[in-house]
């Protein structure tokens, strides 16, 4: 009589690092760019081939296939129990307009890498294993970033989703029905445990040499969109003592930012990334700039406590420059953490099949972070060449990928059960 084994018998099952380096180049010959990167926005027609593709690899390897309506495609190997709640693993293939062949590729054929090797090695489990494409996570194209998990987990609506246009116009609705990925909406299933394999998109864990990063949860962030308002004068007969300078008054905004950061390390991050100066004339003094603020923290507390002082700091640069300082908050991300008995098991795993790892926090948005909302979930990382993401020279070493998805097999595996 087949019986549900302990996690150990498992252990000496091993992906084929080969195979799976070979698929994440071969999906990333599917918009490749002149300087080695990926240009493959979400729902394009490029996005299209590379869904087919993922499909067809998918089918080979004996999953079936479920498209949702906001074009989530879920491969599913069946388990023993099909009644069970399936163990879940996957990410994205869309990607920036300058991005690499790593950023949610990995995650999502390291799923696939996992189906194949227990083919491979004839292994049965309890619970069903689903691989997941999430639509549009980078939000390159269209927003939200992190749709396709987003509306999976009810962070907003489906309808408000498909509703959302590209800059030529075209809606997310349109878009998925013109490269065939319109699925049918049905209830949110169950999910027994999510995992999320990703190359770090920083450099702690290669400044550390280490090669597994057990992820213990994402920052929060607050995003706000901020206007200076000052008054233009010419930049010749207005004393500087009589100036109502907003480019000043931005630039001293900008320092502070990286103050409020530094001033709560390690996990604070504080950042000005756009500015936009009025009238941008090299002899009038700026009367209004609009800048962006990104402010993160791992813990909600510390999030909180520098919203107040960036208010706080606006209000006295505005009273002491004689001008006005407008701030909206545009976007909100809670901390995640993550389950601790999934991540113990990540860093077991990881010791177990001989691998240096540390703990390390997310400091970017992944769909775990919807799918964390859902169910138990944990991420696994590993290096990437100079920290560098969300760039075309974006790069990983073999031997780290197919080490990370080891880990990512190994902690499925405790998850769905063995059946001998």
């Amino acid at each position: 009589m087949n019986t549900l084994t302990s996690f150990p018998a498992a252990t000496d099952t091993r992906i084929d690092g080969a195979r799976l380096w070979q698929s994440l180049m071969d999906l990333a010959q599917i918009g490749a760019t002149p300087k080695g990167g990926v240009c493959r926005l979400a729902l394009t027609a490029l996005d299209g081939q590379g869904r087919d593709l993922f499909v067809r690899w998918a089918r080979e390897a004996g999953c079936s296939i479920r498209i949702d309506a906001i074009g989530n495609i879920f491969a599913r190997r069946s388990g023993r129990d099909d009644n069970l709640p399936p163990v879940m693993t996957g990410s994205h293939i869309d990607t920036q307009p300058t991005g690499g062949k790593f950023d949610g590729n990995y995650g999502v054929l390291a799923g696939l890498e996992v189906v194949r090797s227990l083919n491979d090695a004839g292994i049965q489990t309890q619970a069903p294993i689903e691989v997941v494409v999430w639509t549009n996570e980078e939000g390159s194209r269209f927003v939200p970033v992190m749709m396709g998990s987003g509306v999976f987990a009810g962070a907003f609506t489906l309808e408000h989703a498909l509703a959302q246009r590209d800059a030529q116009g075209v809606s997310v609705g349109d878009a998925l029905a013109a490269i065939g990925y319109a699925g049918q909406q049905g209830p949110t299933p169950a999910i027994g445990a999510y995992f999320e394999a990703h190359i770090e998109q920083g450099p702690v864990l290669e400044a550390n040499d280490r090669v597994i990063g057990v992820v213990q949860g994402a920052l929060g962030q607050r995003w706000y969109d901020v206007v200076v308002q000052g008054m233009e004068a010419h930049a010749g007969p207005t004393p500087m003592g009589l100036r109502r300078d907003a480019l000043l008054a931005a630039s001293e905004l900008v320092a502070e930012v990286n103050r409020m950061a530094l001033e709560r390390a390690p996990h604070a991050r504080g950042t000005v990334g756009a500015l936009e100066v009025f009238p941008n004339s090299r002899n009038v003094i700026p009367g209004k700039v609009r800048m962006s603020v990104d402010l993160r923290a791992g813990d909600d507390a510390v999030l909180l406590e520098m919203d107040a002082d960036l208010r706080r700091t606006c209000a006295r640069i505005a009273s002491e420059r004689k001008l006005g300082i407008d701030v909206q908050q545009v976007v909100y991300f809670p901390p995640q953490p993550f389950t601790p008995d999934l991540v113990e098991g990540i860093r077991s795993g990881a010791q177990a099949l001989g691998y240096s790892a540390m703990a390390v926090v997310s400091g970017a948005g992944h769909d775990a972070v919807y799918l964390a909302r859902l169910a138990p979930t944990a991420m696994v990382f590993v290096p990437c060449a100079d920290g560098i993401s969300h760039n075309e020279i974006e790069d990983a070493q073999p031997d780290h990928l197919e080490a990370g998805c080891n880990v990512l097999l190994q902690a499925m595996l405790r998850s769905a059960g063995v059946v001998a």
